[in-house]
């Protein structure tokens, strides 16, 4: 059940501190470099177009078309999301940065090129899945 607390019964038990809040530094660019994030968008939106282009229908345009839009503001939206109220000193890794120094996650530190690997394997996946039905359906 939920309960109405009004203000004065809260102004007593509440605890006032007079030291200010310390404010939380947060990294919205998870500190990969724009250029793989780019190469992400191109290969899903390769898929659309190789799908787009293979299975030729007029049925299909208005779809594809949606499914390129949302991919767009799948990475767009972030994209603004970062540059909101960056912080100061906090930066994406360049390419080159990430090769040298790794980045650290959740479960440990990673080398640079696993790292590429490990964000790269699945968009390069589907961009050849989707070659691979555009084959199928044209081979039967």
């Amino acid at each position: 059940m939920s309960k109405h607390f009004t203000r004065e019964l809260v102004a007593e038990q509440a605890t006032i501190r007079a030291e200010p809040r310390q404010q939380l530094v947060v990294d919205r660019s998870f500190e990969m470099p724009k250029a793989l994030y780019a190469a992400t968008v191109a290969l899903y939106l390769g898929f659309i177009g190789v799908l787009g282009l293979g299975l030729q229908s007029p049925g299909l345009a208005i779809p594809m078309a949606i499914f390129a839009i949302f991919i767009v503001a799948g990475f767009g939206v972030p994209m603004i999301w970062t540059k909101l109220a960056p912080q100061p000193g906090q930066r994406p890794l360049d390419l080159q940065q990430l090769m040298r120094r790794g980045i650290a996650t959740h479960t440990g530190r990673l080398a640079g090129r696993d790292a590429v690997v490990q964000m790269m394997i699945l968009p390069v996946l589907i961009l050849v899945w989707g070659i691979t039905v555009v084959a199928i359906v044209a081979l039967t």
